[in-house]
Protein backbone atom coordinates (compact mmCIF):
# COMPACT_ATOMS: atom_id res chain seq x y z
CA UNK A 1 0.00 0.00 0.00
CA UNK A 2 1.76 3.37 -1.10
CA UNK A 3 1.84 5.62 1.80
CA UNK A 4 1.62 8.62 -0.81
CA UNK A 5 -1.70 9.70 -3.19
CA UNK A 6 -0.51 9.55 -7.08
CA UNK A 7 -1.44 12.67 -8.59
CA UNK A 8 -2.63 11.72 -12.19
CA UNK A 9 0.66 11.59 -15.57
CA UNK A 10 0.72 14.00 -17.44
CA UNK A 11 3.61 14.56 -20.81
CA UNK A 12 5.01 17.88 -18.53
CA UNK A 13 6.55 15.20 -16.26
CA UNK A 14 7.48 12.78 -18.46
CA UNK A 15 6.67 8.52 -18.53
CA UNK A 16 3.98 7.10 -16.28
CA UNK A 17 6.83 4.52 -15.23
CA UNK A 18 9.23 6.63 -13.89
CA UNK A 19 6.65 8.66 -11.89
CA UNK A 20 5.24 5.18 -10.69
CA UNK A 21 8.77 4.71 -9.42
CA UNK A 22 9.50 7.70 -7.58
CA UNK A 23 6.27 7.48 -5.84
CA UNK A 24 6.92 3.93 -4.87
CA UNK A 25 10.50 5.40 -3.58
CA UNK A 26 8.84 8.00 -1.51
CA UNK A 27 6.46 5.96 0.10
CA UNK A 28 9.49 3.48 0.82
CA UNK A 29 11.56 5.95 2.27
CA UNK A 30 8.33 7.47 4.45
CA UNK A 31 7.40 3.89 5.38
CA UNK A 32 10.94 3.24 7.09
CA UNK A 33 11.21 6.30 9.10
CA UNK A 34 10.78 5.93 12.91
CA UNK A 35 8.77 8.96 13.21
CA UNK A 36 4.79 9.24 12.24
CA UNK A 37 4.41 11.71 9.23
CA UNK A 38 2.43 12.99 7.09
CA UNK A 39 1.75 15.93 4.83
CA UNK A 40 -1.25 18.07 3.27
CA UNK A 41 -1.67 20.23 -0.18
CA UNK A 42 -2.27 23.69 0.34
CA UNK A 43 -6.06 22.65 0.95
CA UNK A 44 -5.28 20.76 3.89
CA UNK A 45 -5.96 17.60 2.06
CA UNK A 46 -3.67 14.61 3.35
CA UNK A 47 -1.28 13.53 0.78
CA UNK A 48 1.41 11.39 2.61
CA UNK A 49 0.84 8.98 5.64
CA UNK A 50 3.15 6.67 6.73
CA UNK A 51 3.28 3.18 8.36
CA UNK A 52 4.37 4.78 11.72
CA UNK A 53 1.46 7.26 11.62
CA UNK A 54 -0.94 4.00 11.39
CA UNK A 55 0.94 2.44 13.94
CA UNK A 56 -0.14 5.01 16.17
CA UNK A 57 -3.02 5.98 15.11
CA UNK A 58 -4.47 2.55 13.83
CA UNK A 59 -5.85 4.46 10.39
CA UNK A 60 -4.04 3.15 7.28
CA UNK A 61 -2.80 5.19 4.43
CA UNK A 62 -5.96 4.06 1.91
CA UNK A 63 -8.05 5.59 5.12
CA UNK A 64 -6.02 8.66 5.54
CA UNK A 65 -4.84 10.01 2.11
CA UNK A 66 -7.36 12.13 0.82
CA UNK A 67 -9.13 13.19 3.65
CA UNK A 68 -9.32 17.07 4.33
CA UNK A 69 -7.66 17.79 7.30
CA UNK A 70 -8.12 15.86 10.85
CA UNK A 71 -12.18 16.75 11.13
CA UNK A 72 -13.96 14.48 11.50
CA UNK A 73 -11.95 11.38 11.74
CA UNK A 74 -8.39 11.82 13.67
CA UNK A 75 -9.93 14.86 16.55
CA UNK A 76 -12.51 15.46 18.08
CA UNK A 77 -14.93 17.50 16.71
CA UNK A 78 -14.69 20.26 19.71
CA UNK A 79 -10.62 20.46 18.80
CA UNK A 80 -10.86 20.08 14.94
CA UNK A 81 -10.91 23.75 14.50
CA UNK A 82 -8.10 24.36 16.83
CA UNK A 83 -6.01 21.86 15.21
CA UNK A 84 -6.43 23.04 12.18
CA UNK A 85 -5.75 26.68 12.35
CA UNK A 86 -2.88 25.47 14.31
CA UNK A 87 -1.28 23.21 11.48
CA UNK A 88 -2.59 25.85 8.66
CA UNK A 89 -1.10 28.17 10.25
CA UNK A 90 2.42 26.61 9.98
CA UNK A 91 1.91 26.71 6.36
CA UNK A 92 2.62 30.93 6.70
CA UNK A 93 4.80 30.64 9.30
CA UNK A 94 9.01 30.91 8.75
CA UNK A 95 10.74 27.61 10.12
CA UNK A 96 9.40 24.77 12.10
CA UNK A 97 6.31 25.06 14.41
CA UNK A 98 5.96 22.47 17.48
CA UNK A 99 2.69 22.09 18.80
CA UNK A 100 1.01 19.54 21.46
CA UNK A 101 -2.83 17.80 20.86
CA UNK A 102 -4.72 15.41 21.01
CA UNK A 103 -5.68 12.71 18.21
CA UNK A 104 -7.85 10.05 18.16
CA UNK A 105 -7.14 6.32 17.25
CA UNK A 106 -9.21 4.81 14.93
CA UNK A 107 -10.49 2.83 17.73
CA UNK A 108 -12.07 5.77 19.62
CA UNK A 109 -8.42 6.51 21.92
CA UNK A 110 -6.76 9.31 22.66
CA UNK A 111 -3.73 9.89 22.16
CA UNK A 112 -1.52 12.65 23.22
CA UNK A 113 1.11 13.87 20.59
CA UNK A 114 4.09 16.19 19.91
CA UNK A 115 3.94 17.75 16.34
CA UNK A 116 6.64 19.59 14.63
CA UNK A 117 5.43 21.12 11.31
CA UNK A 118 6.57 23.16 8.37
CA UNK A 119 5.74 24.62 5.12
CA UNK A 120 6.77 23.13 1.02
CA UNK A 121 6.74 25.53 -0.57
CA UNK A 122 6.59 25.58 -4.59
CA UNK A 123 8.67 27.12 -7.45
CA UNK A 124 7.51 30.08 -6.97
CA UNK A 125 7.52 30.27 -3.30
CA UNK A 126 4.38 30.18 -2.59
CA UNK A 127 3.12 27.83 -0.05
CA UNK A 128 2.35 24.72 -1.85
CA UNK A 129 1.79 22.32 0.98
CA UNK A 130 2.71 21.15 4.49
CA UNK A 131 4.32 18.42 6.28
CA UNK A 132 3.66 17.38 9.91
CA UNK A 133 5.53 14.80 12.10
CA UNK A 134 4.39 13.35 15.27
CA UNK A 135 5.17 11.15 17.74
CA UNK A 136 3.90 10.20 21.25
CA UNK A 137 4.84 12.38 24.34
CA UNK A 138 3.49 10.63 27.39
CA UNK A 139 7.24 9.23 27.75
CA UNK A 140 8.46 12.49 27.44
CA UNK A 141 5.41 14.27 29.14
CA UNK A 142 5.73 11.49 32.42
CA UNK A 143 9.56 13.01 32.29
CA UNK A 144 8.88 16.26 32.42
CA UNK A 145 6.24 15.97 35.05
CA UNK A 146 8.29 14.49 37.02
CA UNK A 147 10.79 16.70 36.91
CA UNK A 148 8.70 19.78 37.55
CA UNK A 149 7.00 17.58 40.49
CA UNK A 150 10.65 17.50 41.86
CA UNK A 151 11.12 21.22 41.50
CA UNK A 152 8.23 22.31 43.01
CA UNK A 153 8.92 19.71 46.17
CA UNK A 154 12.15 21.06 46.73
CA UNK A 155 11.17 25.15 46.24
CA UNK A 156 7.28 25.98 46.53
CA UNK A 157 6.44 22.65 48.61
CA UNK A 158 4.66 23.75 51.86
CA UNK A 159 5.44 20.87 53.76
CA UNK A 160 8.84 20.04 54.49
CA UNK A 161 10.74 16.83 51.98
CA UNK A 162 13.96 15.77 52.80
CA UNK A 163 15.59 12.28 51.12
CA UNK A 164 17.22 10.40 53.38
CA UNK A 165 20.04 7.89 52.15
CA UNK A 166 20.90 4.61 53.74
CA UNK A 167 23.15 5.91 56.42
CA UNK A 168 20.37 8.24 57.63
CA UNK A 169 21.50 11.08 56.71
CA UNK A 170 20.23 13.97 54.56
CA UNK A 171 20.99 13.90 50.90
CA UNK A 172 18.46 16.75 49.69
CA UNK A 173 16.11 19.07 51.77
CA UNK A 174 13.70 21.32 50.46
CA UNK A 175 13.09 24.62 51.68
CA UNK A 176 10.19 24.16 54.11
CA UNK A 177 12.50 21.49 55.43
CA UNK A 178 15.43 23.50 55.86
CA UNK A 179 13.48 26.37 57.62
CA UNK A 180 11.78 23.72 60.03
CA UNK A 181 15.27 22.31 61.00
CA UNK A 182 16.84 25.39 61.49
CA UNK A 183 19.52 25.96 59.21
CA UNK A 184 20.14 26.18 55.23
CA UNK A 185 19.81 23.98 52.32
CA UNK A 186 23.52 22.67 51.96
CA UNK A 187 24.27 23.03 55.86
CA UNK A 188 21.94 19.99 56.47
CA UNK A 189 23.54 17.62 54.52
CA UNK A 190 25.09 14.62 55.41
CA UNK A 191 24.70 15.64 59.09
CA UNK A 192 23.57 13.03 61.50
CA UNK A 193 19.97 13.44 62.57
CA UNK A 194 20.90 13.62 65.89
CA UNK A 195 22.92 16.85 65.25
CA UNK A 196 19.46 18.59 63.84
CA UNK A 197 17.09 16.89 67.37
CA UNK A 198 17.38 16.27 70.33
CA UNK A 199 14.30 14.39 71.29
CA UNK A 200 12.58 12.18 69.68
CA UNK A 201 15.36 11.55 67.11
CA UNK A 202 15.50 7.62 68.18
CA UNK A 203 11.94 7.24 67.29
CA UNK A 204 12.35 8.73 63.83
CA UNK A 205 15.23 6.77 62.70
CA UNK A 206 13.27 3.74 63.66
CA UNK A 207 10.96 4.88 61.42
CA UNK A 208 13.31 5.44 58.83
CA UNK A 209 15.12 2.23 59.62
CA UNK A 210 12.03 0.00 58.97
CA UNK A 211 10.92 2.38 55.76
CA UNK A 212 14.36 1.41 54.84
CA UNK A 213 13.91 -2.91 55.18
CA UNK A 214 9.91 -3.17 55.18
CA UNK A 215 8.28 -0.35 52.95
CA UNK A 216 6.51 2.51 53.90
CA UNK A 217 3.36 2.03 56.65
CA UNK A 218 0.30 2.10 55.58
CA UNK A 219 -0.03 5.44 57.49
CA UNK A 220 1.20 8.90 58.48
CA UNK A 221 2.83 8.84 61.53
CA UNK A 222 2.68 11.96 64.39
CA UNK A 223 6.19 12.56 65.95
CA UNK A 224 7.24 14.48 68.50
CA UNK A 225 10.76 15.96 68.00
CA UNK A 226 12.35 18.63 70.11
CA UNK A 227 14.39 21.23 67.49
CA UNK A 228 17.48 22.65 67.82
CA UNK A 229 17.04 25.88 66.64
CA UNK A 230 19.49 28.98 66.49
CA UNK A 231 17.14 30.88 69.09
CA UNK A 232 16.85 27.66 71.46
CA UNK A 233 15.32 24.12 71.63
CA UNK A 234 11.57 24.18 69.98
CA UNK A 235 8.92 21.13 70.55
CA UNK A 236 7.28 20.50 67.61
CA UNK A 237 4.80 17.68 65.95
CA UNK A 238 5.54 16.52 63.06
CA UNK A 239 2.86 14.08 60.79
CA UNK A 240 4.66 12.47 58.88
CA UNK A 241 4.59 10.28 55.88
CA UNK A 242 7.50 7.78 54.25
CA UNK A 243 8.28 5.97 51.18
CA UNK A 244 11.26 4.08 49.99
CA UNK A 245 13.34 4.49 47.25
CA UNK A 246 14.72 2.51 44.84
CA UNK A 247 16.91 2.21 41.71
CA UNK A 248 14.90 2.02 38.48
CA UNK A 249 17.70 1.10 36.36
CA UNK A 250 18.21 -2.34 38.04
CA UNK A 251 16.24 -5.79 38.14
CA UNK A 252 16.40 -6.20 41.22
CA UNK A 253 15.46 -2.95 43.63
CA UNK A 254 18.67 -1.31 44.76
CA UNK A 255 17.43 0.89 47.72
CA UNK A 256 18.66 4.50 47.48
CA UNK A 257 17.16 5.95 50.90
CA UNK A 258 13.81 7.19 52.11
CA UNK A 259 11.78 9.98 50.92
CA UNK A 260 10.12 11.45 53.94
CA UNK A 261 7.50 13.97 54.05
CA UNK A 262 6.48 16.07 57.25
CA UNK A 263 3.88 18.72 57.63
CA UNK A 264 4.42 20.81 60.97
CA UNK A 265 0.62 20.26 63.18
CA UNK A 266 2.13 21.40 66.59
CA UNK A 267 -0.17 23.95 66.91
CA UNK A 268 -3.67 21.61 66.25
CA UNK A 269 -1.83 18.95 68.26
CA UNK A 270 -1.55 21.10 71.19
CA UNK A 271 -5.10 22.24 71.19
CA UNK A 272 -6.24 18.69 70.38
CA UNK A 273 -4.29 18.16 73.57
CA UNK A 274 -5.58 21.07 75.83
CA UNK A 275 -9.00 20.48 75.33
CA UNK A 276 -8.64 16.75 76.56
CA UNK A 277 -7.11 17.58 79.03
CA UNK A 278 -10.02 20.39 80.07
CA UNK A 279 -12.81 17.38 79.47
CA UNK A 280 -10.31 15.10 81.49
CA UNK A 281 -10.31 17.69 84.44
CA UNK A 282 -13.64 18.59 84.48
CA UNK A 283 -14.70 14.83 84.65
CA UNK A 284 -12.17 14.56 87.48
CA UNK A 285 -13.50 17.78 89.92
CA UNK A 286 -16.96 16.31 88.93
CA UNK A 287 -15.79 12.37 90.01
CA UNK A 288 -14.55 13.96 93.52
CA UNK A 289 -17.65 16.72 94.23
CA UNK A 290 -19.58 13.00 94.24
CA UNK A 291 -17.02 10.81 95.79
CA UNK A 292 -16.90 13.43 98.63
CA UNK A 293 -20.58 13.71 98.56
CA UNK A 294 -20.71 10.04 100.23
CA UNK A 295 -17.92 11.02 103.03
CA UNK A 296 -19.16 11.78 106.82
CA UNK A 297 -16.16 13.60 107.86
CA UNK A 298 -15.65 16.85 105.95
CA UNK A 299 -11.68 16.86 106.17
CA UNK A 300 -11.67 13.56 104.46
CA UNK A 301 -14.00 14.78 101.79
CA UNK A 302 -10.82 17.86 101.27
CA UNK A 303 -8.64 15.06 100.81
CA UNK A 304 -10.84 12.87 98.35
CA UNK A 305 -11.10 16.42 96.45
CA UNK A 306 -6.81 16.08 96.88
CA UNK A 307 -6.71 12.60 95.50
CA UNK A 308 -8.47 13.29 92.09
CA UNK A 309 -7.27 16.30 91.05
CA UNK A 310 -3.59 14.93 91.37
CA UNK A 311 -4.57 12.31 88.76
CA UNK A 312 -2.16 13.57 85.49
CA UNK A 313 -1.65 16.78 87.30
CA UNK A 314 1.27 16.37 89.73
CA UNK A 315 3.36 13.79 91.60
CA UNK A 316 2.65 14.96 95.57
CA UNK A 317 0.27 17.23 97.18
CA UNK A 318 0.12 19.29 100.69
CA UNK A 319 -2.48 20.59 102.02
CA UNK A 320 -1.55 23.68 105.08
CA UNK A 321 -3.83 25.72 107.03
CA UNK A 322 -3.36 28.75 108.31
CA UNK A 323 -2.61 28.53 112.58
CA UNK A 324 -5.57 30.08 114.65
CA UNK A 325 -8.65 29.81 113.41
CA UNK A 326 -9.89 33.07 115.27
CA UNK A 327 -7.14 34.62 113.28
CA UNK A 328 -8.63 37.29 110.63
CA UNK A 329 -7.27 38.08 107.16
CA UNK A 330 -6.04 41.79 108.26
CA UNK A 331 -6.63 44.25 111.00
CA UNK A 332 -8.28 47.47 110.97
CA UNK A 333 -5.70 48.98 108.13
CA UNK A 334 -6.40 46.40 105.62
CA UNK A 335 -2.69 44.79 106.53
CA UNK A 336 -2.55 41.08 108.31
CA UNK A 337 -2.02 41.35 112.34
CA UNK A 338 0.80 39.42 112.50
CA UNK A 339 3.10 36.76 110.65
CA UNK A 340 1.30 34.34 108.61
CA UNK A 341 1.55 30.58 110.22
CA UNK A 342 0.86 27.31 109.03
CA UNK A 343 -0.01 23.85 109.78
CA UNK A 344 0.51 20.34 108.21
CA UNK A 345 -3.17 18.98 107.49
CA UNK A 346 -2.70 16.39 104.92
CA UNK A 347 -0.30 15.25 102.08
CA UNK A 348 -0.04 12.27 99.78
CA UNK A 349 2.74 9.72 100.95
CA UNK A 350 6.42 10.38 100.25
CA UNK A 351 7.90 7.70 97.29
CA UNK A 352 5.67 5.94 97.31
CA UNK A 353 1.57 5.64 95.63
CA UNK A 354 -1.13 5.93 97.91
CA UNK A 355 -4.32 8.12 98.79
CA UNK A 356 -3.75 11.22 100.89
CA UNK A 357 -3.38 11.19 104.36
CA UNK A 358 -4.89 13.50 107.44
CA UNK A 359 -2.41 14.50 109.33
CA UNK A 360 -2.91 14.85 112.81
CA UNK A 361 -4.77 17.86 113.98
CA UNK A 362 -2.22 20.37 115.53
CA UNK A 363 -1.42 23.77 115.51
CA UNK A 364 2.32 23.64 115.55
CA UNK A 365 3.45 25.57 112.29
CA UNK A 366 5.39 24.30 109.68
CA UNK A 367 8.86 25.79 110.13
CA UNK A 368 9.11 27.79 106.40
CA UNK A 369 11.97 29.88 105.45
CA UNK A 370 10.67 33.59 104.63
CA UNK A 371 9.36 33.90 101.11
CA UNK A 372 8.40 30.32 100.76
CA UNK A 373 5.77 29.99 98.24
CA UNK A 374 3.10 29.11 100.21
CA UNK A 375 4.03 31.79 102.27
CA UNK A 376 3.67 34.15 99.52
CA UNK A 377 0.45 32.07 98.34
CA UNK A 378 -1.22 33.66 101.69
CA UNK A 379 0.34 36.85 101.60
CA UNK A 380 -0.91 37.12 98.10
CA UNK A 381 -4.25 35.28 98.35
CA UNK A 382 -3.38 34.21 94.90
CA UNK A 383 -1.66 31.32 93.12
CA UNK A 384 2.31 31.71 93.01
CA UNK A 385 4.58 29.06 90.91
CA UNK A 386 8.13 28.37 91.65
CA UNK A 387 11.02 26.00 90.20
CA UNK A 388 14.33 24.81 90.63
CA UNK A 389 14.78 24.25 86.04
CA UNK A 390 17.64 24.63 85.27
CA UNK A 391 19.49 23.81 88.29
CA UNK A 392 21.90 20.68 88.66
CA UNK A 393 20.42 17.29 90.77
CA UNK A 394 22.55 18.65 93.81
CA UNK A 395 21.58 21.92 93.78
CA UNK A 396 17.62 20.48 93.11
CA UNK A 397 18.14 18.40 96.07
CA UNK A 398 18.61 21.25 98.01
CA UNK A 399 16.21 23.59 96.68
CA UNK A 400 13.49 21.17 97.59
CA UNK A 401 14.95 20.19 100.82
CA UNK A 402 15.35 24.08 101.84
CA UNK A 403 11.23 24.38 100.96
CA UNK A 404 10.34 21.19 102.90
CA UNK A 405 9.10 19.14 100.17
CA UNK A 406 9.77 15.39 98.91
CA UNK A 407 13.06 15.03 97.29
CA UNK A 408 12.34 15.17 93.25
CA UNK A 409 10.47 17.97 93.89
CA UNK A 410 11.61 20.28 91.03
CA UNK A 411 7.90 22.80 90.28
CA UNK A 412 5.67 23.42 92.62
CA UNK A 413 2.17 25.95 92.17
CA UNK A 414 0.59 26.83 95.66
CA UNK A 415 -3.21 27.57 95.37
CA UNK A 416 -4.43 29.72 98.33
CA UNK A 417 -7.68 28.14 100.19
CA UNK A 418 -10.35 30.87 100.48
CA UNK A 419 -14.06 30.66 102.16
CA UNK A 420 -16.47 33.13 103.09
CA UNK A 421 -13.84 35.86 102.24
CA UNK A 422 -11.41 34.15 104.38
CA UNK A 423 -8.15 32.59 103.65
CA UNK A 424 -7.79 29.07 105.34
CA UNK A 425 -4.72 27.52 104.13
CA UNK A 426 -3.02 26.49 101.31
CA UNK A 427 -2.73 23.65 98.45
CA UNK A 428 0.25 22.50 97.12
CA UNK A 429 0.98 20.42 93.97
CA UNK A 430 4.41 19.33 93.40
CA UNK A 431 5.96 17.69 90.10
CA UNK A 432 9.03 15.71 89.80
CA UNK A 433 11.68 16.34 86.94
CA UNK A 434 9.60 13.98 84.05
CA UNK A 435 6.85 16.31 84.01
CA UNK A 436 7.36 20.06 82.81
CA UNK A 437 6.72 22.92 84.52
CA UNK A 438 3.31 24.56 85.75
CA UNK A 439 1.53 26.96 83.06
CA UNK A 440 -1.34 29.21 83.64
CA UNK A 441 -3.72 26.75 82.73
CA UNK A 442 -2.45 24.72 85.38
CA UNK A 443 -2.98 27.76 88.05
CA UNK A 444 -6.29 27.83 87.06
CA UNK A 445 -7.07 24.22 87.32
CA UNK A 446 -5.47 24.31 90.92
CA UNK A 447 -7.59 27.17 92.13
CA UNK A 448 -10.79 25.29 91.15
CA UNK A 449 -9.91 22.27 93.84
CA UNK A 450 -8.41 24.65 95.85
CA UNK A 451 -12.15 26.19 95.60
CA UNK A 452 -13.71 23.16 96.67
CA UNK A 453 -11.10 22.05 99.24
CA UNK A 454 -11.58 25.25 101.01
CA UNK A 455 -15.51 24.94 101.34
CA UNK A 456 -15.51 21.09 102.89
CA UNK A 457 -12.61 22.70 105.15
CA UNK A 458 -14.66 25.55 106.18
CA UNK A 459 -17.53 23.11 106.45
CA UNK A 460 -15.36 21.23 109.28
CA UNK A 461 -14.53 24.13 110.91
CA UNK A 462 -17.94 24.73 111.62
CA UNK A 463 -18.92 21.10 112.55
CA UNK A 464 -15.64 21.28 115.22
CA UNK A 465 -16.88 24.42 116.63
Amino acid sequence: MSASRRSGATDELGPDEPERDGADLLAALLDGMDAALCAFDADGIVTHWNREAERILGWSAAEAVGRRGFSGWAVRSADADEVEARLMAAMRAPGRQVHEFALLTKDGGRVLVRTQSSAVRGPDGKPAGLYCAFSEVHTQIDLERSIALSEALFEDASWGVVLVDADLRPAVVNVHAARALGSGRTALLGRPLGDLISQGVEELESALAHVLAEGAPPAPAELWVTVRLPEGDARRCWRSGFVRLASPLTEEPVPLGVGWLFQDVTEAKQTEQEAAQLRFRANQLHRASRAAAECEDPAEAATIHLDFALAGFADHALIDLVVGDEQPDGGADGERTGPVRLARAAATPSGAPGPSLLVSRTTLPVRYLEGHPALQCVERTGSVRAGASGRDATRAREWAEARQWPEGTVHALCAVLRSRARTLGVVTFLRGPSRTQFERADATYAESVAARIAGTLDLARVLDR
